[in-house]
């Protein structure tokens, strides 16, 4: 039950939300996710780490910078709630509006950019 509780605390938020949804598109960098959502790094490292101790995402360290994708679900309700999300979460208005920062971000981005 700990550890369940855990898992839906790591989504208690509307940013955390919005960030299930990008990493849907695939692995970003953090100044990715910072581009698209509109926020200070410092503030989206926050929210990262809620959503890692959650266990929705999983991050891999490359230079100065942290990537980040989905995590596989560790149990079945995680897989459900995960479904539903990448279902309903396309909708919101919020969600459009990262989403195609994101894609702006991506579409200027150097690869130099998160080295």
């Amino acid at each position: 039950m700990e550890q369940l509780a855990r898992r839906f605390k790591g989504l208690c938020d509307p940013t955390r939300l919005r960030v299930i949804r990008l990493l849907d598109h695939g692995e970003l960098c953090v100044c990715d996710l910072t581009a698209a959502l509109d926020l200070p790094q410092s503030t989206v490292s926050r929210h990262m780490a809620f959503l890692r101790n959650g266990g929705w995402v999983n991050s891999r360290r490359k230079g100065k910078w942290i990537y980040y994708t989905l995590a596989q679900p560790q149990n079945e309700i995680q897989a459900e709630v995960l479904r539903a999300l990448k279902q309903h979460l396309p909708a919101l208005q919020q969600a459009e509006q990262d989403h195609a920062r994101l894609m702006k971000h991506l579409a200027n981005k150097t690869h130099k950019t998160c080295s």
